[in-house]
This record gives structure tokens, C-alpha cells and sequence, in this order.
């Protein structure tokens, strides 16, 4: 089989499929069009987020077989359409939920123990023991919302703190022996710490909005390496400066065109975005929770497994 890679990825990747008897071409530059124009040549495409597959692009692609997305959501393609039209897909969730399992937990001490803020000031030459006094992690009750891969690796992280773990999901039954399913009324009601893990839905766009945030018992602090629109940038303000939101960690961000592509708001400057850059008890990452040297080889490796069993 011919195949397509549009980004690059780790090199197992390539030779894998060469020892499978693939047959790998490279295009990492053409656009979306060029690329449309000769996909009917292939069996299987490798992508990241470089552009979406739509339909217009699967209807061009006449003996495309699989789909291999070389992260854990598959948000920009039609599923729908491809499935239809018997295309293979595969993600690699598996790959990954580790990294963002380690870096959620890390977000989440650094914001309670001032670790970010303190390093700033002592860099400025400001010892401020009493204002960087922290808050411990035992005794809160942690709220995942979405308990897939990622949301049960962060849960299993969790498990050596002294916490209740909760956690929410459409899917009913998904709770574990680390995470007890609940409702979304306990989940407000009870939850001192919120940790997203959904993908990218016409469910979960916008879901973090003032609503969300108001029906809260309690100030919580927000966690999201999931996905930037599923909070409403403005509404999580509003949540900070009413102190209803103790602290944010961001890995994405709502302005955000696609999955690693910031375009030009660090130029056109949002206000909201403006105001999360200066807040103290806000910590930004550029989307790279699931971006370690590890999870690298492992996004590849999982892909190659996954087309490997259905074609081989």
C-alpha cells in the first residue's frame, strides 16, 4: 500500500510501515488543494492537524483505505463520512495520555503552592513567604469531566494523594476503582478541583461558560489539556475576577485555530487573552501536555499497531 505523511512524526513510523511492505511518501508543504489533487493515488494518509478531512476531500480520495491521526482526538476529520465510506481510522490516545496525566497533575501543584508566581518574584528579588503560602492537595475532591483514556491516566496519578476522585462522562458506566461516576449536579456540587479531558464536540464547545461556572457549590480551580474551545475564554474571566475560579491552568487556548496552530492572537491580543497573561494565578503551556520525548515515539508506535492488526 502507498501512503501519504502530511506532518512529520517520529521515525519508527515510516520504517515500520516500510517493513510492513508500505510504500512511504513525504509532503509536508503542499496545501490542502495540492494535496487533494493526488490523495486518490494512495492507500493510507498520516496526519496530525495540518489541515481538516472533509467531505469534499474524502470524495477525492477514491482508494484511501485508513486514516492514521498521530494524536488522540480526530476533531478534524468528518467521522462520519469517512466511516461511510469504509476508511479506516485510527487515533492514538493510548499514546499520550500519560504526558497529559503527568503535566495535568503538575499545572495543578504548581497553581496551588504558588510555584510559578513565587519564581517570578524571587527572579525580581522578592522573598514573599506569607503572600506564596499554598494550599495541600489532600482533602479536596478532584471532578474530572470526561473519563477516557486521558481523564482515567490522571486519575490513576491521583491515586497517591489523600483525594476523593469524581468523575463525569455521557457514557454512562466508565467509572473505576480510582473515580466514581457521578452526575453533573454532584460534580458542581461537590468538586474543589475541575480537570478537563473531553474531546472536541459540538457537545463540549463552549461548556465551560458562566452558567457552568456559576452552578459550582464552591471556588474550584480549572484544569484543561483538552481542548481550547470547550472553555469560553471571556466566561473563565469573569469566573477568575468573581473568585468563584481560585486559579486556571491552560495548555489550550479557546483562540487557537486548530490543534497547534496559534495563529496571530499573540499580535491582535484578545482582551480575555490579555488579561489570563497577566493573572498570578493563571498558568499557560503551549499544548504540549501530551508532547514529551516519550509520548512522541509512543503516538507513532500506537499508529503503527493499530493499522498493523486491520491490514496485516
Amino acid at each position: 500500500m502507498k501512503v501519504l505523511h502530511v506532518d512529520p512524526n517520529h521515525e519508527l513510523l515510516q520504517n515500520q510501515f516500510t517493513e510492513l511492505g508500505f510504500e512511504n511518501h513525504e509532503d509536508f508543504d503542499s496545501s490542502k488543494e495540492d494535496i487533494e489533487s493526488k490523495i486518490h493515488l494512495y492507500d493510507g494518509l498520516i496526519i496530525r492537524s495540518r489541515f481538516t478531512i472533509d467531505k469534499s476531500f474524502l470524495d477525492k480520495a477514491t482508494n484511501l483505505k485508513f486514516i492514521g491521526r498521530v494524536g488522540a482526538g480526530l476533531e478534524n476529520i468528518d467521522l462520519a463520512y469517512a466511516r461511510n465510506k469504509n476508511i479506516f481510522l485510527a487515533s492514538a490516545p493510548e499514546g499520550n495520555r500519560n504526558a497529559v496525566a503527568e503535566h495535568s497533575l503538575g499545572m495543578l501543584l504548581s497553581l496551588m503552592n504558588n510555584l510559578n508566581k513565587a519564581h517570578k518574584e524571587i527572579r525580581k528579588g522578592k522573598w514573599d513567604r506569607e503572600g506564596n503560602r499554598g494550599l495541600e492537595l489532600d482533602g479536596k475532591t478532584v471532578g474530572i469531566i470526561g473519563y477516557g483514556n486521558m481523564g482515567k491516566a490522571f486519575a490513576q496519578k491521583l491515586k497517591g494523594f489523600d483525594v476523593e476522585i469524581i468523575c463525569y462522562d455521557i457514557v454512562g458506566g466508565v467509572g473505576d476503582d480510582n473515580a466514581r461516576q457521578v452526575g453533573i449536579l454532584e460534580l458542581q456540587q461537590k468538586s474543589d478541583i475541575i480537570s478537563l479531558h473531553v474531546p472536541q464536540t459540538e457537545l463540549t464547545i463552549g461548556m465551560v461558560n458562566s452558567e457552568f461556572i456559576d452552578a459550582f457549590q464552591k471556588p474550584f480551580w480549572l484544569l484543561n489539556t483538552a481542548r481550547g474551545k470547550c472553555i469560553v475564554t471571556k466566561d473563565l474571566v469573569g469566573g477568575l475576577k468573581s473568585e468563584k475560579i481560585l486559579g486556571a491552568g491552560l495548555d489550550v487556548l479557546e483562540y487557537e485555530k486548530k490543534s497547534f496552530d496559534f495563529g496571530d492572537f499573540f499580535i491582535n491580543k484578545p482582551k480575555p487573552f490579555k488579561y489570563l497573561r497577566k493573572a498570578e494565578n493563571v498558568l499557560l503551556t503551549p499544548h504540549v501536555a501530551g508532547w514529551t520525548v516519550e509520548s512522541h515515539e509512543k503516538l507513532a508506535q500506537t499508529i503503527v499497531d493499530k493499522i498493523k492488526a486491520e491490514f496485516c
